[in-house]
């Protein structure tokens, strides 16, 4: 029997517009990184040489952690760090293309090299967030993590080759390196997309909202132990109820860094802690104290009413207002 032939190729080839070609393309280097256990050994080892850099840092350990997470900032640090060398390649490339027309050599040469230079600082940073936060992924996610941040480093070291032959004079090396090394930076912030829109590295896991406006019993007060956090489930959503001292607290089911089960966390010294990472959250406020979350886990005000703790929804962040015991 004759092999079936498609519209437009030869027998057997899958065909299709361009661009479902090209996210085929993608979704098979990306199922095939994620399937490459022989990377979780180096991954580990990488993960214990950042906690012994971290343990270095002594009692400033915490601090250095959240500026690097980007709890100061409300989300992480790492993407805002990305832009600044992607743009400013970018713009050496530029630079470059235009530095051959006629009568624009020697001073776009210079602008391009600061450019650079500038690129080579931004990739430093971004280096130092991205490997802060890749050390809480897991599995697929680490693998894909690692792939893109060795592509980073090698695009980086090609940027300062190229910085340093352009001060040197090979400026025509230079380009070529500054060409090569922004097409790998390119290749690798796919692989850094694909963490974040497919993974979800780096976003609010917490979850929906509880929208509801009045007031809505969940549980008795008796079957609260303290200690022991108690799921329940309002509207159709997942809360947290726990005991903090006099205070009901109740909490959005998940936490926000990576979706962790609240119902396994606790308070510890009058801070809600997540039980995978350690993130650490203030039980009013629901803001974060501690990294590696960025987002605050939503909080709910709640009361005792007649011997049953009462929820309300709304803005989460709203909670101080009305939250605690009462009548």
């Amino acid at each position: 029997m004759a092999a079936r032939r498609n519209d437009l190729g030869s027998p057997g080839e899958r065909t299709g517009p361009p661009e479902e070609r090209v996210r085929e393309i993608g979704e098979r280097l990306l199922a095939t990184l994620g399937r490459q256990k022989w990377m979780d050994r180096p991954s580990y080892r990488l993960e214990h040489t950042l906690g012994l850099a971290r343990a270095a840092c002594g009692g400033a350990a915490g601090r250095v952690s959240n500026l690097l997470y980007g709890t100061w900032l409300g989300h992480p640090l790492h993407p805002l760090l990305t832009s600044l060398p992607i743009g400013a390649v970018a713009t050496t490339v530029a630079l470059d293309v235009a530095g051959v027309l006629p009568g624009h050599g020697s001073g776009l040469h210079d602008a391009s090299r600061f450019t650079l230079g500038v690129g080579i600082v931004g990739s430093l940073g971004s280096a130092v967030t991205g490997l802060n936060d890749w050390q809480h992924t897991q599995e697929q996610s680490r693998r894909v993590g690692l792939v893109h941040g060795a592509l980073n480093a090698a695009a980086t070291g090609l940027y300062i080759a190229s910085w340093w032959d352009r001060r040197r004079g090979r400026h025509l090396r230079g380009v070529a390196g500054s060409g090569l090394g922004y097409g790998i930076t390119l290749v690798s912030g796919y692989l850094g997309a694909a963490l974040v829109y497919r993974s979800g590295t780096g976003v609010d896991r917490s979850g929906a909202r509880l929208a509801i406006g009045g007031w809505t019993p969940v549980l008795p007060a008796t079957a609260l132990k303290a200690g022991e956090p108690q799921r329940v489930e309002v509207a159709g959503l997942g809360l947290v109820l726990f005991w903090n001292g006099e205070d009901v607290v109740a909490v959005g089911e998940h936490c926000p860094h990576l979706g962790a089960p609240m119902s396994d966390g606790w308070i510890d010294r009058g801070r809600i802690v997540c039980p995978w990472h350690g993130s650490q959250f203030e039980p009013v406020s629901g803001q974060v104290v501690r990294g590696p979350a960025t987002a605050p886990l939503p909080c709910y005000p709640t009361r005792l009413r007649e011997g049953t703790i009462e929820v309300r929804g709304g803005d989460p962040q709203a909670a101080g207002v009305t939250t605690g015991v009462g009548g």
